[in-house]
């Protein structure tokens, strides 16, 4: 009756089922443990092992059903239950899995880090706008509707040489540009006051050209031009890979899996919940799932790049001061 599938199942079924590994799996445990067995005592007679392996059965899959099926006795409305409360638990340590480089040896180790993919100096963070599905119920605003005709959230995402995410936004409907998600951003805003130093950001098309945050050159001239623009899809590779990688780790956040079916608020909350999950098994060594990974195509290419059709003379200005800076690491780097 004590026995949990932790202790019945064989190592490579823990990983095909919870698509992290059992070493990983004893460590949130440890974590969450005080979080989850208060609640143990207080209403429902759940081990904390239960309620987590149900929550990371959900995030593997997607399907309620599904853990229902599992043989661990739990009703639709228990498995929701955990689900909510491991997510609870998880957003509680979110602040020390998803955070910025801080220490002046955090920035250097990521600036060395990301130059080392394809030598573009100073990159603090690769960022893109991913796509997370939820269902469609009819009194959905259509504002959520994404460009890609299914509803969503827009959620931005940064993430460091390793793929590690350190920063995450998960609030605005899928509707929304990507260089708006950025502009009303902490780290956008913060970047905007030069809180960042020297530090870069990279960007696709989708988002501004800025002092800070570089974007490729929509029409390439020169072989150092061209050279700038490889390294740049070859560095901003790494955000677009980890997205897809956190996507098959945790398929609840995946079209196949149909959207998640809850109200927005938790849709949000479980998004963030699987960025700390990914981060522990980036950090952790844990091996990629199998599957093909979601490449999402961009078709939101509206930054600003190098048009400058009717900028007012102030903000003419201010466009080629961006793109000054960039011809210059360009020149300096590539040439």
């Amino acid at each position: 009756q004590n026995l949990s599938p932790f202790d019945i199942l064989p190592d490579v079924a823990i990983l095909n089922n919870f698509c992290l590994p059992r070493q990983l799996i004893m460590e949130l445990l440890d974590l969450l443990r005080p979080a989850l067995a208060r609640l143990t005592r207080r209403n429902f007679a759940l081990s904390p092992e239960v309620q987590l392996l149900a929550a990371l059965r959900f995030f593997a899959t997607g399907s309620f059903i599904e853990v229902v099926g599992e043989g661990y006795g739990l009703s639709k409305t228990s498995v929701w239950r955990c689900v909510h409360t491991v997510t609870n638990a998880l957003l509680r340590h979110a602040g020390d899995y998803i955070r910025l480089p801080a220490t002046h040896q955090e920035v250097q180790e990521v600036h060395q880090g990301c130059h080392a993919i394809a030598g573009i100096p100073r990159v603090l963070g690769l960022v893109d706008g991913t796509l997370i599905p939820i269902a469609n119920p009819s009194v959905i605003d259509q504002a959520y509707i994404s460009q890609k005709g299914y509803a969503a959230i827009n959620v931005q995402v940064i993430v460091d040489h390793r793929g590690v995410i350190s920063d995450l936004v998960a609030r605005w409907p899928g509707s929304t540009h990507d260089s708006f998600v950025w502009a009303n951003s902490a780290v956008g805003e913060q970047a905007e006051r030069e809180g960042f130093g020297q530090s870069l950001f990279l960007g696709d098309s989708g988002y501004p050209l800025r002092t800070y945050l570089f974007t490729p050159l929509t029409n390439p001239q020169t072989r150092a031009e061209r050279a700038y623009n490889v390294a740049h899809v070859r560095t901003h590779n790494v955000v677009e890979c980890a997205i897809g990688i956190w996507k098959l780790h945790f398929r609840c956040l995946h079209k196949s899996a149909g959207g998640l079916r809850m109200k927005l608020h938790s849709s949000c909350a479980v998004t963030v919940a699987t960025a700390i999950l990914h981060n522990m098994a980036v950090h952790g060594g844990a091996p990629i799932p199998e599957g093909e990974e979601e490449v999402e195509a961009d078709e939101e290419e509206d930054g600003e790049g190098e048009v400058e059709v009717l900028y007012p003379p102030q903000r003419a200005a201010l466009h080629a001061a961006r793109v000054e800076a960039r011809q210059l690491l360009i020149a300096n780097v590539f040439g």
